[in-house]
C-alpha cells in the first residue's frame, strides 16, 4: 500500500539531526512532527518557526547549531514518545553527542530531559518551543536561555 508522495504507508520516515559537525551548541527536542517529516529536517514546523524567531532575536545563526531530537520519527497523532520509543532511539542521540562533542546541550522539553549526561558537557534544561509559544511565563524563561547562550555560540573551541 502506498502513502502520500509514493512512499509505502507503513514506512516510518527518519528525520536526522542537522548542523555543523563541530557545533559548540546542540539543541535536542522530542520528535519530529508532520512538517519535519515532510521536509526531512528538524524543527521546521510551527515550533521551529518560533525557535527561528528566538534565534534571530538573540542574533544566533541557526546554521552554527546542531539540532536534533531524541526520537527520530513521528509518533501517532504527534503524541509524546513512549518509554520504549525513547529507549530505541537513545543510542542514536548519544552517538550524535559523542560525534559532535558540543560544549553545551540544550534539552528542550520533558522528553529531551531524559538524555543521559556525558562528562565534560554542560547541559541546560528548558521547555519545548511549543510550550514557550503557549505560555508567557515559559516564553520568558525560554528566551532568557537563548540570551545567555548567545555568548557561547561564537566562542572559539579549545
Amino acid at each position: 500500500m502506498m502513502g502520500q508522495e509514493g512512499r509505502p504507508s507503513d514506512t516510518r520516515i527518519i528525520v536526522p539531526g542537522e548542523g555543523p559537525p563541530n557545533a559548540r551548541i546542540m539543541l535536542v527536542g522530542q520528535n519530529p512532527g508532520k512538517e519535519e517529516v515532510r521536509q526531512g529536517r528538524p524543527f521546521v514546523g510551527r515550533s521551529g518557526k518560533y525557535l527561528d524567531e528566538v534565534l534571530k532575536k538573540h542574533n544566533i545563526d541557526r546554521r552554527k547549531l546542531y539540532i536534533t531530537s531524541i526520537v527520530k520519527e513521528t509518533t501517532p497523532k504527534n503524541r509524546p514518545p513512549t518509554a520504549a520509543e525513547i529507549k530505541r532511539w537513545m543510542p542514536r542521540l548519544l552517538q550524535e553527542i559523542s560525534e559532535i562533542k558540543p560544549a553545551t546541550v540544550l534539552l528542550m522539553g520533558r522528553t529531551a530531559r531524559q538524555t543521559p549526561r556525558l562528562d565534560g558537557i554542560r547541559y541546560i534544561e528548558t521547555c519545548h518551543p511549543s510550550a514557550a509559544m503557549r505560555f508567557p511565563k515559559l516564553r520568558k524563561e525560554f528566551e532568557k536561555v537563548f540570551k545567555d547562550l548567545r555568548q557561547e555560540v561564537d566562542r572559539p573551541s579549545c
